[in-house]
């Protein structure tokens, strides 16, 4: 049970038991959301489709119902760079193809948003919220309305008229692209931590942390770091196309480290705009994701 009022007055608000389960396994349910939309955004990404919508409304875009809407859709997504230099021999019915898959990734999004927002209103009314719990959920509104607007945020660089070299091909920025792969790794993570901290509580150890604990702990969070910094790092190939650069492995062009790694000046900069040094760099740290848990596990833990 809690307590609900003002002053000296207090009133008793009553807290089912299965509160906690409810709440953790809404939680759940967003996480998974969140986790469909990454899937559905990467399937969005290979068949070329994030272009394809060159308007964006915040309440949602109405789907063309007629030929006439249908090619008026077409005639706005002809006057953007994609069609104009790559897509030009595009049928309406191929573009319909990629419109819908668009279409169906930010209504995903928008689900995601509804699914969060209406139980949560519910739940802070009735109360079933603690304190710590309060403040996370102001967090997850927050990060799941940057997510909506970083990703047209990215979309619209893909928008740009800013592709004027000769083997320039029409994209999104790769630091808009890895901006927004990570909002959504930063929700699903604390989607999932505060679902099982509702369904699987932590249990405090009895007595002082031992070693062997301490350095368990310290496994999981670099594992977990280099695991987010790996897909961050592939939000930077599919940016760049840098998965398409050299097709060998573990060498590239026959060595172990290519010619043109360091082929930006500064260097600094090839570390996210250069393809061939994106590719080596997510190459080296996919290897190294088995790697940092053997070498803590070599420690005795």
């Amino acid at each position: 049970a809690g307590l609900r009022g003002s002053g000296s007055v207090s009133v008793a608000v009553s807290v089912p038991a299965r509160a906690d389960k409810m709440v953790g396994t809404w939680l759940l349910g967003c996480g998974g959301m969140v986790f469909g939309a990454v899937i559905l955004g990467g399937v969005t990404r290979l068949t070329e489709s994030g272009l394809s919508m060159v308007t964006w409304r915040l309440f949602g875009e109405k789907p063309p119902l007629t030929l006439t809407d249908w090619e008026e859709e077409f005639h706005r997504y002809q006057q953007y760079p994609e069609f104009q230099i790559k897509n030009k021999d595009i049928t309406l019915e191929q573009f319909k193809w990629i419109w819908w898959m668009e279409y169906s990734h930010r209504m995903w999004g928008r689900a995601i948003g509804a699914m969060f927002l209406v139980p949560a209103t519910v739940f802070w009314y009735k109360g079933w919220f603690r304190q710590a719990m309060k403040k996370r959920i102001l967090v997850f509104g927050t990060l799941i309305g940057l997510q909506g607007l970083m990703g047209w945020y990215m979309v619209k660089s893909g928008l740009e008229d800013r592709f004027h070299g000769e083997s320039d091909v029409p994209r999104v920025s790769q630091y808009r692209l890895a901006s927004h792969l990570s909002l959504a790794f930063l929700l699903y993570t604390l989607f999932l931590w505060s679902a099982l901290d509702h369904l699987l509580p932590a249990q405090k150890l009895a007595g002082a942390i031992t070693t062997g604990a301490r350095r368990f702990k310290i496994l999981a969070h670099s594992c977990k770091g280099v695991v987010f910094l790996t897909a961050v790092s592939g939000a930077f190939v599919a940016g760049l196309d840098a998965g398409l650069v050299y097709n060998s492995f573990p060498k590239m062009a026959d060595k172990w480290i290519p010619d043109d790694i360091l082929a930006l000046s500064p260097s600094v900069r090839n570390i996210t705009e250069n393809p061939t040094t994106v590719q080596f760099d997510h190459r080296i740290l996919v290897c190294n994701v088995p790697l940092s848990g053997s070498d803590w596990l070599s420690l005795g833990i």
